[in-house]
């Protein structure tokens, strides 16, 4: 096989999923961010149609999203609100993924996090610089009576630019 990659009008992602008769398909799934590292472009000229909606380290597909239109996102430490450790089955995501679908329904504007972090499955909240900020929704999440295990955790956040 040739080494040619693109030309100017053509990203590398876009030659690797181009159709070639008599050729297979390769299609690519990928956080948009991946799209402009590999590309070379910036953040916002990402395709945008390319969310990964499983869990992992980054958010899910919705906090991603959402950190697409507040446009450049760093990290540093700060403070989330952790309201599920269990194990490391089946279940345990289940349960970590079932916290995070509660939180988002009762609070909708704070990221929520469904990660494997060994050896258990997490679901942590927010995105706080400071502890105080991280506090004051805890209490409201307490007063709820449905995280009262709920506890802050100093972890990486995401910071927007």
């Amino acid at each position: 096989m040739a080494a040619v990659c693109c030309n100017a009008q053509t990203t590398f992602t876009q030659h690797l999923t181009r159709h070639v008769a008599g050729e297979g398909q390769v299609t690519l799934h990928h956080d948009a961010e991946i799209e402009a590292l590999v590309n070379g472009r910036s953040h916002a000229t990402a395709h945008r149609g390319h969310v990964a909606s499983h869990d992992s380290i980054a958010p899910d597909a919705e906090t991603a999203a959402t950190a697409l239109e507040h446009g450049r996102r760093t990290k540093a430490i700060g403070y989330r609100i952790q309201v599920y450790a269990g194990g490391n089955n089946r279940s345990a995501k289940q349960e970590a993924q079932r916290m995070g679908s509660l939180v988002r329904s009762m609070f909708t504007d704070v990221p929520v996090y469904t990660n494997f972090i060994s050896p258990r499955w997490v679901c942590r909240v927010g995105d706080f610089k400071t502890y105080e900020e991280a506090n004051d929704l805890l209490k409201q999440m307490q007063e709820t009576h449905r995280f009262n295990e709920a506890s802050i955790v100093k972890t990486q956040i995401v910071v927007y630019k």
